[in-house]
């Protein structure tokens, strides 16, 4: 090693995130009526442009149409075939993708700036003109129908749809077990139907983010600004009420299995609930982040599983915390065992300060790097957007991270962590 090198015998000093301040949306309308949420704070000339558009009132009796006719999009058009229309996005380093969730369907495109003008009418086409070819949906069924037949027989895939179910009830959008006749289902006349309702400007925000100017609003004002497309399909409402089964204790066996998969959890409030930040650092203390108590427990010293986690998951009407891991059969009871005993400390000892600053720091820190760079200030965005909250919602996020005590922690666990409240399934052997 050269002399002239220093070497550092001491670690640096931790420093604490102070500055959390971030560029927050700027409000358009176009002509139609559809709004436009620009964020601005792009340094390469590249922009996202996401259609999202809410999902109307869940019917059981075509329960894959959200999600079919969002993916089905861009199979081809009156005017041009899949392949045709992937081609004409590629020849301007442009590409789209289709999102879809219980709440809300998207298409999103990502292009040059300078590409904006020729790509928007691509998206438009896809948009507004699908014509959801036979040959499409017969392959779009054939291939789900295989792939959710190989899902069924992974443990984990069987535990992670059964749990929602048991917890929001079989006829919730957030809870409905998808079978293989379900596709069936499907056919081009629904599709179509259910497009005309719903693919509509009434229906429909914008979120344009990357380097925005007015020439951009001028762009999409003159493509997606027109009166074609305004119309309603009346209201939206999302959900029903959860009904969650009357068994908490669920066991799934499957004689061959090597792992048995583990869902422990109960139905929660989404993130416009003033408890929601407070269960955010709770939950990253017991499964959130890699160095949380079930990692430390039940993968490093008992050596029960690769990987163990949990999670608060926020939907629009609602929400449900969750934990889930795959552990070996012959270990499955011993590590619901110390699952629960990790939860019952949380509820009776006070997190070490220590720990929890650590945790504290981590979640920053994560916050952070959540909002580096224009698309991911515009996800920020669209995170609170669909709650009706605006960016006070951080403000108080951040505040509740940076000053939640063990105590306030204690009260969170004993509340939320009730051992009454919580709903146990296991898929594969329970010894």
């Amino acid at each position: 090693m050269p002399e002239n090198i220093a070497i550092r015998t001491q670690a640096p000093p931790l420093k604490h995130i102070t500055d959390f301040s971030f560029r927050h949306v700027e409000k358009a309308i176009l002509d139609n009526g559809i709004p436009v949420y620009t964020l601005n704070a792009g340094v390469q000339d590249v922009i996202r442009v996401e259609l999202i558009f809410r999902n109307p009132a869940f019917n059981p009796a075509q329960p894959l149409m959200h999600s079919a006719a969002n993916r089905l999009l861009n199979e081809g058009s009156s005017k041009h075939n899949a392949q045709q229309l992937a081609e004409m996005v590629d020849y301007y380093g442009a590409y789209y993708e289709n999102e879809q969730s219980n709440d809300h369907s998207s298409v999103m495109l990502h292009t040059l700036n300078k590409h904006l003008g020729s790509t928007l009418p691509i998206l438009h086409e896809i948009l507004t003109d699908p014509a959801f070819p036979e040959k499409e949906i017969q392959v779009y069924q054939q291939n789900n129908k295989q792939r959710l037949t190989v899902e069924n027989e992974k443990v984990a895939s069987v535990a992670r749809r059964k749990f929602a179910e048991i917890v929001f009830g079989a006829q919730h959008p957030y809870g409905y077990y998808v079978r293989p006749e379900d596709y069936d289902k499907l056919n081009q006349a629904e599709l179509k139907k259910y497009h005309h309702a719903q693919y509509v400007s009434n229906h429909c925000s914008i979120i344009v983010s990357g380097k925005v100017d007015a020439e951009v609003i001028k762009s999409l004002n003159s493509i997606f600004g027109s009166a074609d497309w305004t119309r309603s399909n009346g209201a939206m409402e999302t959900v029903s009420d959860f009904k969650p089964s009357e068994n908490k204790i669920n066991y799934i066996e499957r004689d061959d299995a090597i792992q048995s998969a583990i869902r422990v959890g109960r139905p929660m409030f989404n993130k416009t609930h003033p408890d929601y930040a407070g269960m955010q650092v709770l939950n990253t203390l017991l499964g959130g982040y890699f160095g949380s108590r079930l990692m430390k427990n039940i993968r490093e010293d008992k050596g029960y599983t690769y990987g163990i986690g949990s999670a608060v998951a926020s939907m629009v009407k609602g929400g449900y915390f969750f934990i889930s891991s795959e552990v070996g059969s012959d270990v499955c009871s011993a590590a619901l065992d110390e699952i629960y005993k990790e939860i019952e400390l949380l509820k009776t000892e006070p997190v070490p300060e220590e720990e929890l600053q650590m945790v504290k720091n981590y979640m920053l820190g994560s916050f952070l790097k959540n909002i580096d760079g224009a698309f991911n200030l515009a996800d920020r965005w669209k995170g609170i957007m669909f709650y009706d909250l605006d960016y006070r919602y951080y403000d108080n996020f951040i505040q509740t991270v940076k000053s939640i005590s063990s105590a306030e922690i204690m009260q969170l666990a004993a509340k939320y962590f009730k051992k009454e409240d919580l709903f146990e399934l296991v898929v594969g052997k329970k010894q």
